[in-house]
């Protein structure tokens, strides 16, 4: 399997680890360290020393609760940061939501779209959706996850019952609704939105049952790192698990991408490269003389 992209048809049959890179003041796992354009940038460079096969982008922030940022705003974070990273020879995701954003992105040499709202967002003004910047682009990539309402109130409200057909449903309305717009299935990767409206529980069946939340014939990202639920099954009490900072939730996460793998995940969405790469260089040791 390959994801045709921008730049570059990526080559799926070894996973591939996409870093992230986030270009925001108030993000959980990075605290605002890589805000400034000269941090990111370096950080980028860092990141493939690591070992990323991917660079993703972002300039505003998804967590649970998380208040929206200005298009202009936005535009001011990432685009000096893609700039530089387009130069260094591996594919380059921008992570966001906002049409305008995606197309000045790919403008640049952006490779890959990777949106939340899976191109579902509208601006209410009458401006061109993300369906219709990525359907118009000859070649990107694009990755569509599943989020259950917002990220005002996806926690407060998340999903109920058995949440994987309801994931599958999603995903298989919206990759086909993309591929009638004239976009190939080799342009078009899904994740299950771990983290997005789902409680613990619903968020480890996505990983146990992860084939059957995903249509087949896609590729699949899985995006584990860091998120409340390693925290949630890894601590003795609520309140150590709401307190339980990043270096702590780096062996849960590289467990979860490790796993998510075994499952069938083609991308794994990281923030500690290093040794999630080493990881999986484990994991295929093991396969090949399985």
């Amino acid at each position: 399997m390959h994801w045709q992209t921008s730049r570059f048809d990526i080559d799926l049959r070894t996973p591939k680890v996409m870093g992230i890179v986030n270009v925001t003041p108030d993000s959980f796992s990075d605290g605002g360290q890589y805000a400034a354009r000269d941090s990111a940038q370096a950080h980028c460079d860092r990141l493939l020393k690591d070992g990323a096969d991917i660079l993703d982008i972002g300039g505003e922030s998804t967590r649970p609760g998380a208040p929206p940022v200005t298009q202009e705003e936005e535009l001011a974070r990432v685009l000096p940061v893609i700039r530089h990273a387009v130069t260094l020879g591996v594919p380059v995701s921008v992570d966001t939501y906002k049409p305008a954003v995606m197309q000045a992105a790919l403008d640049l040499g952006a490779d890959i779209v990777n949106d939340v709202w899976a191109l579902r967002w509208r601006d209410g003004q009458g401006g061109p959706s993300g369906e219709s910047v990525v359907a118009g682009h000859p070649r990107c990539g694009v990755c569509l996850m599943h989020m259950h309402r917002d990220p005002q109130t996806m926690q407060v409200a998340p999903m109920e019952g058995d949440v994987v057909p309801q994931v599958l449903s999603f995903l298989e309305l919206l990759a086909q609704r993309l591929k009638g717009l004239g976009v190939h299935s080799s342009r078009i990767c899904l994740d299950p939105g771990i983290g997005f409206g789902k409680t613990v529980q619903q968020n480890f069946s996505l990983l146990a049952r992860q084939a059957q939340a995903v249509p087949a014939g896609y590729a699949v990202l899985a995006g584990w790192s860091r998120k409340s639920s390693l925290a949630a099954v890894t601590q003795t009490s609520l309140s150590n698990a709401a307190s339980m900072d990043v270096d702590q939730r780096r062996a849960p996460s590289i467990t979860a991408a490790v796993l998510a793998v075994q499952n069938g995940a083609n991308v794994v969405r990281v923030h500690d490269v290093r040794d999630t790469v080493a990881a999986m260089k484990v994991l295929a040791a093991m396969q090949a003389v399985a």
